[in-house]
Formats: structure tokens, C-alpha cells, sequence
């Protein structure tokens, strides 16, 4: 049985005096698409930053590359070849394209800086016709590709998406998740993906999670939990979608 790469056992995590974890059970295997689908406040964000230990989780573990990290700072988990490209994009709206990515390049000491970018030009064309302008003036769709090409130049082994269509025209929805789907095949990058384009997160994944009021209530892979009516019916059909 292969060891997961990330896994949650048991996580709590809490805002304040408010729980938003209850006891999260989650494995992301070397290699996957796994998506974690749920509606608004469900918690699908706090469970991405409580793997970056923001907030820290209040009882059970993070086990990451066969290591505990549930207690570490954030900014040495970051340098475990973990990326985030998180939710709201949060790019350097004064810095060019060029310079946004190099930041990300900077966060891991990545020394390859020339290579990652070629990878990130191959993937977003987009990014390298704009490298001299201003990240503040892209579209939004131009903005989430260079969240991810940021993210991207830390030459991460695991990949942690935070809403990657939100706010953005299907068309362009459609091209940032084909660029997820050639990364994962082109070089076998590990993705945990937070979504709430359900139908759209459980098509590219191999396998998927439902998250209720801090819990999760289902798991299974892409294709099976698309087909469940109850998903279909929360998720699909006019909600959270």
C-alpha cells in the first residue's frame, strides 16, 4: 500500500473560539488530483492553511513526505517543496510578471530560476507576452495564471490550489484547468485542490472529498462522487456551483 505524500488524521482547527475542522481524515497520494469541494464557509480554506500551519491545528497530525508537521512554522513548511497559489490570487500588483515570479522562485532558493520559467512560459504563453507588464493590469484570468506560475517557480512537489476559477469567464476556467490536468501528467506534480466549481474540480481529479460544516461527509474518486445524486443535487444543479 503506497504511503500517502500529505495526510491528515484527526485535524481540528479552530478561528477564535470558532471550530472550523472537526476531526479531518484526508490523503493526497504522490502524483493525484485531489479535490476538496464543499460550499461557502464549509472550511475548504482553513483545511489548506492549516496544512501551511496558519492557523495550526489544534489536535491530530500532518504528516508530510513521511515527516510530522503539524507543529512547524509556516515558513518551514514552505520549504519542504510545498506551493500555494491561494485564494484571491494575492499577487504583487506593483511588480511585473518577471519580478512576481522570481519572488517565487526566491521563497524555495530555487537556483534552476531559467528552467522554471521555461516550464511556466510552456504552460501560460500568456505570461510570457506580458513579462514587462505590471501584475496589477492583467485580467483576472491572467492574474490566477500567474498566481499559479508563481507558485510553480518554488519547483514544488505538492501544489495546493485555493479556488483557481473564482470570479473568472468559463473559457479562461477551462484553460487554467487544462494547464492543472498537462502539469499532472507532463511531470507527475501532486495537486490538492480546493474548488467550488464542483463539477469542473471533479472531472479533472482523481479523487475527491465533500467537507460539511468543518467535516467530511463523502470521499471517493472523480467519477464516483460526480455520479452521486445527493452531489448532483447540492453541488451541481444551481448550488455552490
Amino acid at each position: 500500500m503506497t504511503t500517502p505524500l500529505l495526510q491528515l488524521s484527526g485535524v481540528t482547527a479552530f478561528y477564535g473560539a470558532i471550530q472550523a475542522l472537526r476531526g479531518v481524515d484526508l490523503a493526497v497520494n504522490q502524483g493525484e488530483i485531489v479535490t476538496l469541494i464543499g460550499a461557502n464557509g464549509a472550511g475548504k480554506s482553513t483545511l489548506m492553511m492549516t496544512v501551511c500551519g496558519n492557523p495550526h491545528a489544534r489536535s491530530g497530525e500532518i504528516i508530510y513526505a513521511g515527516h510530522d508537521i503539524t507543529r512547524l512554522p509556516t515558513h518551514l513548511i514552505m520549504r519542504r517543496q510545498i506551493a500555494q497559489a491561494p485564494e484571491g490570487r494575492r499577487i504583487f500588483a506593483r511588480m511585473t510578471v518577471y519580478e512576481n515570479l522570481l519572488m517565487g522562485a526566491e521563497v524555495s532558493g530555487n537556483r534552476e530560476k531559467e528552467t522554471s520559467l521555461e516550464q511556466v512560459f510552456t504552460l501560460f504563453p500568456r505570461l510570457k507576452e506580458r513579462m514587462a507588464q505590471r501584475g496589477g493590469t492583467l485580467s483576472g484570468g491572467e492574474q490566477q495564471m500567474l498566481a499559479i506560475g508563481r507558485a510553480l517557480m518554488a519547483r514544488p512537489r505538492l501544489l495546493l490550489l485555493d479556488e483557481p476559477s473564482l470570479g473568472l469567464a468559463p473559457l479562461v476556467v477551462r484553460q487554467i484547468f487544462g494547464a492543472i490536468r498537462d502539469l499532472n501528467r507532463m511531470t507527475g506534480l501532486t495537486v490538492l485542490l480546493v474548488e467550488q466549481n464542483a463539477f469542473q474540480a471533479l472531472r479533472l481529479a482523481h479523487r475527491g472529498y465533500v467537507l460539511v460544516n468543518g467535516a467530511i461527509t463523502m470521499a471517493g474518486t472523480g467519477a464516483e462522487l460526480l455520479a452521486r445524486p445527493e452531489i448532483r443535487a447540492a453541488y451541481l444543479e444551481g448550488g455552490g456551483h
